[in-house]
């Protein structure tokens, strides 16, 4: 439990960082900042695949199509849809809908795991329903203040940035619970390899989404200023960017939430993605140079509050199977 705890708040401190990264690099589209990202994850997992060789070479070809789809899905297209968002809609709203995961997640999960059986890996929904309600209720406080910001682009703008937000809870609602049972289903040891071979995924489809964007933005460039591909207007802070996520929030990131997923439940892994909505906010604090508002230590201390009664959940068994 502590190791599990320990590997998902890890993996939360580092994927906070994505949500600056819109911020930081505001002129870039969002697609281009997923592109960057994860074709910087690939071509790292290139060079760190030497090292986890004996491991990639006993997946079989079942394993690549499942490591591509969780690549190109919970990947790709979750953070070209979320920074998408971030950027058409304004950061509050967007950041309310994916910061609903923790709930989302783990009611997903535990049906998923009671429908299958139940056992260890799920819980009454009686003993869940606390936890769940202090996080929800946490992420709303947090969020208090989220209509007071509104977007500054057109109504059709705002609309499609949250359907893209929706689109991106919807990517990360499956991919941990798919990652989670393939995980759970193998043998300990794997989280660093499944971290690589993702990454070995992700990097064709990264460079053929970099060169599908390339070559619509020449033919946009016409009517239009375009986008200064392939590195944008600040390319030294791209690719410094791109290689800090690429490092750090993709592989370490991915590695430490493979290890957390190999030792809990799903349902309770999917609680612990609210450490993620923690360092983002911390990180937001820090770049804006302000302490939390009164509103935001309240939703705090209800999102900490919820965790821990998450855990206490998964730290005993179920009273009784019909619970």
């Amino acid at each position: 439990m502590l190791a599990g705890l320990s590997a998902a708040l890890g993996a939360g401190l580092l994927w906070g960082l994505v949500f600056l990264t819109p911020l930081v690099l505001h002129d870039y589209p969002g697609f281009m900042l997923a592109v960057g990202r994860y074709l910087a994850f690939g071509v790292l997992a290139v060079g760190l695949a030497w090292f986890d060789r004996r491991a990639l070479a006993q997946l079989d070809r079942a394993d690549w199509i499942e490591a591509a789809k969780l690549a190109l899905i919970g990947n790709l297209l979750y953070y070209a849809t979320l920074a998408s968002a971030i950027q058409l809609a304004g950061a509050p709203v967007p950041t309310l809908i994916i910061g609903t995961l923790p709930v989302v997640i783990a009611v997903s999960a535990n049906l998923l795991d009671r429908r299958r059986g139940g056992g260890e890996d799920s819980a009454p929904w009686i003993r869940l329903a606390l936890p769940l309600a202090l996080i929800l209720a946490g992420l709303l406080v947090v969020h208090a203040n989220a209509g007071t910001h509104a977007a500054t682009g057109s109504p059709g703008d705002y609309l499609l940035g949250l359907a893209f937000a929706f689109c991106a809870l919807a990517c990360w609602t499956w991919y941990p619970i798919r990652n989670s049972r393939w995980l759970r289903a193998r043998g300990p040891g794997l989280a660093r390899a499944w971290a690589t071979a993702q990454g070995l995924a992700t990097l064709p489809v990264a460079i053929v989404a970099g060169l599908g964007y390339g070559l619509w933005d020449g033919l946009a460039a016409s009517s239009s200023a375009g986008f200064e591909w392939p590195l944008g207007p600040r390319p030294l802070l791209f690719v410094l960017m791109c290689l800090l996520l690429g490092l750090a929030a993709s592989w370490l990131g991915t590695l430490l939430w493979n290890q957390a997923s190999h030792l809990l439940p799903a349902a309770l892994v999917g609680q612990l993605i609210v450490f993620e909505t923690l360092a983002a906010l911390l990180y937001a604090f820090i770049w804006y140079g302000r302490w939390p508002t009164l509103a935001e230590a309240a939703g705090i201390t209800l999102l900490i509050l919820g965790v821990i009664g998450g855990v206490s959940v998964f730290r005993r068994k179920p009273e009784s199977p019909g619970s």
